[in-house]
């Protein structure tokens, strides 16, 4: 759904050595938290939200909008250490397997989700069931297509309106690569080896669900009931989300402060400023007026924080029915050349960004560097040429769109007005009411142009940053990307056992967006986060988010 130096070294290591143990490590970067000695447990917090594209249930949640309450409602197999993202466990007791092809997990026993309800192998197996199976429209049910037996699960009608009629009907409804053994066991059968399995489960795509969700999917999307350190308490459209601590929950990762309210903001200057009046307690991002000149930091003296993170920005091409000027990968990657990153970096984010070179975070191992080549070199000479040797911009204009609500205008006039200096076409940049509204018209096929896209890693994988992004029919592919030599190379890559050789595929894959340029690689993100004068331990994970279990009242 989430820098420049750091590396999380876990692709291609084995289950048991991998989750046999929790395993840690201190951030790259001291600056990230607080004295966790400080604050004291008990009181309530008040955080920048914004308003969830789907109903929040983790299987039909695949942005940070819904994905930031979710993480702490819902408990998973895997926990990633808000440090470094390294895997450990958290529901799993263990995770088993010799070949990378046949998985035991075994659930640790008396797990409960809110409602008391237990929490069993079946519920881990219905629910992945339920999300892989494509009639239930789940939008995270590609996570599942390594399983055995998913295939049959997928609708193959030519009917864009609904694939599953007549003949195109999905075979089955489970999936038989997924078996219950005993109430704490169950095994995962995959079509082919998958060397990084394990590292995936903390995904919140494969949450367990209790049977309420089951009785009525709309009503639990607008309450879940979860297993985690907070539970929803409401969700007041457009305006909030609170969550409440779980006083049953027996994990590791317990919650400090008694109350969370996400309030949902349209635009992060309002929210900002909150924060300097201390009636808003966090704000997960700086809007540009106040990162010029670091000028956060005089506003929030000791009560900021930067790190790298996994995650990056890009801009995506609508595919090409919707927008056909857009078509010829030599128009792409004119735009792409046309964009002068590092004064874009300078002006507006006050150098808390780092240039793109390529569509893998620097933060995960197997990352390459330059992999987009001379394409995200800005040189405004070459990106014309190539423009008119592609027979030029056919359109009226080229258009950016982005979400309103996000603090998204000032980077995208300004990459506009990069471009249309470099190749002599007017460039607009657009901005959607808000997130929600902007993600669905992706979703829709009704975006056109160019949109803003980010990528905020699920798990710590080179896999994370390609597989679900451009491979043919992925979940998050928004561009509909296709092209079987780079599925065939990511396939190859996930059944790879040596480390080495994994990461050499995955590189093998991304190189061939650059003769594509699918989406174009902008920047890294440093997050940047601020805080008020009441509230203490504010530590941002690996994943640029807010470790909420950290969190504490003054």
């Amino acid at each position: 759904m989430r820098g420049t130096t750091r590396t999380v070294a876990v692709a291609a290591m084995s289950a048991v050595a991998l989750l046999a143990a929790g395993c840690g490590g201190g951030s790259s970067d001291d600056s990230s938290s607080t004295d966790a000695a400080g604050g004291s447990s008990g009181g309530e917090i008040t955080v920048f939200g914004c308003n969830p594209q789907n109903p929040l249930v983790p299987q039909n949640t695949g942005e940070t909008c819904g994905g930031d309450v979710l993480d702490p409602v819902f408990s998973k197999l895997v926990h990633y250490d808000s440090d470094t993202a390294a895997p450990e466990n958290d529901q799993a007791e263990s995770i088993e397997t010799d070949d990378n092809q046949n998985f035991t997990i075994k659930i640790k026993p008396d797990l409960k989700f809110h409602d008391g309800t237990p929490i069993t192998a079946e519920s881990f197996v219905k629910a992945w069931n339920y999300a892989a199976y494509a009639p239930n429209g789940m939008y995270n049910g590609y996570f599942f297509e390594p399983v055995e037996g998913f295939g049959d699960l997928q609708c193959t009608g030519t009917d864009e309106e609904d694939p599953c009629k007549g003949a195109g009907k999905a075979k089955k409804e489970e999936m038989s690569g997924l078996k219950v053994v005993d109430d704490t066991t169950f095994t995962i059968k995959t079509s082919q080896k998958v060397s990084n399995l394990p590292v995936r489960l903390g995904y919140q795509a494969f949450a367990a669900l209790p049977d309420a969700f089951y009785d009525d999917p709309d009503a639990f999307g607008d309450k879940p009931i979860g297993s985690g350190p907070y539970k929803l308490e409401a969700w007041n459209k457009e305006q909030s989300m609170v969550l409440v601590k779980n006083e049953d929950y027996t994990g590791d990762w317990p919650g400090k402060v008694d109350k969370i309210t996400f309030k949902i903001y349209q635009e992060v200057d309002p929210a900002y400023n909150d924060v300097l009046a201390d009636n808003l307690d966090i704000v997960t991002s700086i809007p540009a007026s106040a990162l010029i000149d670091d000028k956060y930091k005089s506003d929030l003296p000791d009560r900021n924080a930067q790190k790298e993170t996994g995650v990056i920005q890009t801009m995506t091409f609508a595919p090409e029915k919707v927008s056909p000027d857009y078509a010829d990968p030599k128009i792409r990657q004119a735009i792409s050349m046309a964009v002068d990153r590092d004064t874009i970096i300078t002006q507006i984010f006050n150098n808390t960004k780092v240039a793109a070179t390529g569509w893998v975070s620097p933060v995960v191992d197997g990352y390459k560097a330059d992999q987009c080549g001379e394409y995200c070199t800005y040189d405004p000479a070459k990106a014309k040429a190539l423009l008119d040797e592609a027979g030029g911009f056919k359109g009226k204009q080229i258009t950016l769109s982005y979400n309103a609500d996000g603090g998204h205008k000032e980077w995208t006039e300004a990459t506009c007005n990069s471009i249309k200096q470099a190749l002599g076409v007017d460039c607009v940049a657009k901005g959607v009411v808000d997130f929600a509204t902007f993600r669905a018209q992706i979703g829709e096929g009704k975006m056109q142009g160019i949109f803003r896209t980010g990528w905020q890693m699920d798990y710590p994988s080179i896999e994370n940053f390609l597989a679900p992004l451009y491979t043919t029919g992925a979940s998050s592919n928004d561009g509909k990307y296709s092209n079987p030599e780079f599925d065939k190379l990511i396939k190859d890559a996930a059944a790879a056992t040596d480390e080495a050789e994994a990461n050499s595929l995955y590189q093998q894959a991304e190189a061939l967006l650059a003769n594509d340029m699918p989406a174009v690689p902008l920047w890294y993100n440093k997050t940047v986060m601020g805080w008020s004068n009441k509230v203490d331990n504010v530590k941002i994970t690996a994943f640029g988010t807010v470790d909420y279990t950290a969190v504490t009242t003054k």
